[in-house]
Order: structure tokens, then C-alpha cells, then sequence
């Protein structure tokens, strides 16, 4: 009778435990954090691929018309807006250096001319000959140079976009005047780096400015620089544009459009995609095994309110978190209400 007893009591003690564990679950299970979301079904979506970038337009080429050499501006042959040809004398400098090695150069020509004659009859030495020419030579280019920077000339057909000085001021460094291109102009765009292998030299492009919104300007790849910059994750890219009516000018800032053919893409509402706090590092949420997973995404084309969004795990058939991803953290539970 007393065994019995025990017995009974152990079995009691036996179904209390397992009532309490089963409870202590229970209270595990209903504790857990669970987030109400809103999800969709990514598809694949074509679109004509294009990039719309903002620049400024510069001068194909820009020359800052500074002599090699110091000393008094004797006349200047321009002012601003002034059109020169290429060839074209735009400024004279003081020619007191010019014009005494000029002179020490036809007298040196009259030696050397004499020195080799009498090289030629044997009444001077080679060592003699050699050092009149030695001194021939330097002198002649030194008159080139004398030359070249007391008369400066234009070396591109242009407009004088800049002028520092006066006749009579002394020179001291500053550029005198600037010349400018303005028939052709050229812009460099800063392209994401997701597009380096899809942009090729002599693509065609398209360039609008608001001062004449009822026009397109054409425009095409020169130059794609060969590096990406770490900070903004962009390369540049140097474009070229014909400007024979001179309706665009350097300093302008325009939109260009560069396109690239068509394409199949994931985008998504614009909101939906999240961004790191003190970085532009961006993520989004999709939904496996009931419990959200968050994505590291790379940005892409905008469309009105949805956005191209790029990595390996987006792709069509994904369940992706439209709503409600703002209160999640990798890996927490998630009831997808759609039908609310």
C-alpha cells in the first residue's frame, strides 16, 4: 500500500514538470518578436536603359597666355570677347632682350659663315669651328625663344575670355589674357561605377539645357578615365560636343542622357529601399522562411517612384518587404499581411 502511494506521488510530480515546461515554451514561443510587413513578388521589368547626368560645359581647349619671360607689357592686341585666329599676335612684350640677341645672332652668323670656310682650307682647328658653332647654335635657339614669348601668339582659334593687364604694366606671373574654344566645348560627367563596362568610346549622347528647353545638343564619349574613385564610387568620363552655332557656352550647366539599349531590371518603390545611418550604404529587406533577410543593394536607374535595385539575391520570384521594413532587423520573425 505504501509503495502505491509513492508511486502515485512520483507520477504526479512527473505530469507537474511537463505542465510547467509546456507552459515555459508557450511563453517562449508567444514572446518572440514578430513584425507585421507587406510584401511583393519581384518580376523582371524591361526598360530602356539610360543615364541622366548634370555638368558644366568647358572650352575644348583654354590657354592662359603667360610668356617665359618677366619684364614690361609693351601692347596688348585684344580685349575680352575679342575673336582670334590661330597664328594671331596677341600680345608684345618688352623687346630690349629681342632685339640685342638678334643682333649678337647676325654677328655670329657672319663668324660662323667665315669659320667654315676656312675649316674647309685648314686655317682653323675643329676645336675652333665647333666652338663658334656650339655658340651658333645656342644663340639661334635662344632667339627662338626670345622670339616666341616677346611675341605671343594664339596657338588655336578662340575667343579672349579673360584679360589681367595693360600696356605698359609689368608682367609678374598672372596670365595676361585667356583664350578660350567655344566652337567646340567638352564636359566631364561622373558615371556610377555599375556602368564601367557598358560605356564605350564614341557612344553617342544627348545634352539639353534649360536656356533652350525646346532643343537636344548632340554630344559623344572622347575619353573614359581608367579609374574609380573609392569615395563616390564613380568614374569619369570626358565628352565632346560640336558647338558651330555657338548657342552653348563654356560655364553652362546642362543635363546629358547617355543611352544604353534596353534591359531587364528589378525596381521597386523608391521608399522601400533603406539607408545606413552616416553612410550611403543602401539595403532592403526580402522574406525567407518567414523571417526577414536584409540585402546589401547597389542603386540604379530611377523611374518616377520606383528605383533599379542590384545585387545576387534580387531577382525575379523573390518575396520582397514593401512595407513595414523600417522596424526590421536581419533575421527577425515576419507575418506578411498582404490583405489588410
Amino acid at each position: 500500500m505504501k509503495k502505491s502511494f509513492l508511486f502515485v506521488a512520483a507520477l504526479a510530480l512527473v505530469f507537474s514538470g511537463c505542465k510547467k515546461s509546456a507552459a515555459t515554451n508557450g511563453t517562449e514561443q508567444s514572446d518572440e518578436r514578430v513584425e507585421q510587413v507587406r510584401t511583393i513578388i519581384l518580376q523582371p521589368r524591361q526598360i530602356q536603359r539610360e543615364i541622366i547626368l548634370s555638368t558644366n560645359l568647358q572650352g575644348y581647349l583654354t590657354q592662359n597666355v603667360a610668356p617665359s619671360i618677366t619684364g614690361k607689357i609693351e601692347h596688348i592686341y585684344c580685349e575680352v570677347g575679342d575673336r582670334k585666329a590661330k597664328g594671331d599676335t596677341l600680345v608684345r612684350m618688352d623687346q630690349t632682350q629681342y632685339r640685342t640677341t638678334k643682333v649678337a645672332m647676325a654677328n655670329l652668323e657672319v663668324e660662323y659663315n667665315r669659320m667654315q670656310q676656312l675649316l674647309r682650307t685648314g686655317s682653323v682647328s675643329q676645336q675652333q669651328y665647333d666652338q663658334i658653332k656650339s655658340q651658333y647654335d645656342q644663340t639661334k635657339e635662344n632667339l627662338q625663344f626670345l622670339r616666341q614669348n616677346t611675341f605671343v601668339k594664339a596657338p588655336f582659334a578662340g575667343v579672349i575670355s579673360a584679360k589681367t593687364y595693360e600696356d605698359g604694366e609689368l608682367y609678374s606671373g598672372q596670365p595676361i589674357v585667356v583664350l578660350t574654344q567655344i566652337n567646340k566645348l567638352k564636359a566631364l560627367i561622373a558615371i556610377p561605377e555599375t556602368y564601367f563596362p557598358l560605356i564605350k568610346k564614341g557612344m553617342p549622347l544627348t545634352l539639353k539645357s534649360s536656356i533652350y528647353p525646346d532643343k537636344t545638343f548632340p554630344a559623344t564619349v572622347e575619353v573614359i578615365y581608367p579609374t574609380v574613385d573609392a569615395s563616390s564610387h564613380t568614374f569619369q568620363v570626358k565628352i565632346v560636343i560640336p558647338n558651330n552655332s555657338e548657342l552653348l557656352r563654356p560655364g553652362m550647366y546642362v543635363t546629358t542622357t547617355l543611352g544604353l539599349g534596353h534591359d531587364n531590371v528589378i525596381a521597386v518603390p523608391y521608399q522601400s529601399v533603406e539607408k545606413l545611418v552616416g553612410a550611403n550604404d543602401r539595403y532592403v529587406f526580402i522574406v525567407e522562411n518567414g523571417r526577414a533577410k536584409r540585402i546589401p543593394v547597389t542603386l540604379g536607374q530611377r523611374f518616377d517612384q520606383d528605383i533599379e535595385i542590384i545585387a545576387p539575391e534580387i531577382k525575379a520570384g523573390v518575396e520582397y518587404v514593401c512595407t513595414g521594413q523600417h522596424k526590421l532587423v536581419d533575421g527577425v520573425k515576419v507575418n506578411v499581411a498582404n490583405d489588410l
